[in-house]
């Protein structure tokens, strides 16, 4: 049996897992750092009674529109040591965010905001008044009707923005490429190794992450979705 050369060659591969390992370490870190900072502003936004909605919501939403290198350009400029913001950082917590891994994390964080945002805020938004007013009529507070009703009931919106976050964190390039550069073991991750490896031609290692990452980010989906639809089919009345 006959294998093709292109099969063979990414058979012999010797892939170098540092990337991947970084990837997900970052995609984890981002978002459940994300989760944490998320919740309050999607509550905010659906419940909050605010002058410039929409402006705030303009500005989370930009990620989805701006091209990558337009949001890592000026993160690289407000990162930089030469900024006051990237001079203050700096001085203050000894951090430098440009070509680290820090600085990988907090633009990840800026980046995918809108990706925890918004399903966490539609999930919040398709709950009826009712089950607010219920828990405030008997006696819970505004903290606690979040904690024990609000969040239980919104678990197939946060799961799902939680895993479209750590999805398009392992799926980001023009960031991470120009707030981190290209250093093995700090700021290397997947992506940026993909990209390196079709630079130099070298197809097989590039088709070997690629295909890693697009396995597990499908395996990781898939069973998302799986457990979405069986709370989703709990939730409904027979």
């Amino acid at each position: 049996m006959t294998i093709h050369p292109f099969i063979h060659s990414l058979i012999q591969t010797k892939l170098d897992f540092q990337p991947l390992l970084l990837t997900f370490k970052l995609a984890s870190i981002t978002s459940i750092l994300l989760l944490v900072i998320a919740l309050p502003i999607a509550y905010w936004l659906v419940f909050g009674k605010f002058k410039g909605r929409g402006v705030v919501e303009a500005l989370i939403g930009m990620p989805l529109v701006l091209p990558p290198s337009v949001i890592g350009f000026y993160l690289l400029l407000a990162f930089s040591p030469s900024h006051w913001f990237g001079a203050l950082i700096e001085d203050w917590l000894g951090l430098r965010l440009v070509f680290s891994f820090q600085g990988l994390v907090i633009a990840s964080i800026l980046y995918s905001l809108p990706f925890m945002v918004y399903p966490i805020r539609a999930g919040l938004q398709s709950l009826p008044a009712s089950l607010r007013e219920a828990s405030y009529t008997l006696g819970k507070s505004e903290w606690q009707t979040v904690v024990k009703v609000l969040i239980p009931n919104c678990k197939p919106a946060i799961l799902t923005a939680f895993v479209l976050t750590f999805a398009h964190t392992v799926g980001e390039f023009g960031v991470v490429l120009m707030i981190g550069g290209n250093i093995p073991g700090v700021t290397k991750v997947a992506s940026v190794a993909i990209y390196n490896e079709v630079e130099a031609l070298n197809y097989p290692a590039a088709n070997a992450y690629a295909l890693v990452l697009f396995a597990i980010t499908f395996i990781i989906l898939l069973l998302v979705y799986s457990i979405n639809n069986r709370l989703l089919r709990v939730r409904q009345p027979a």
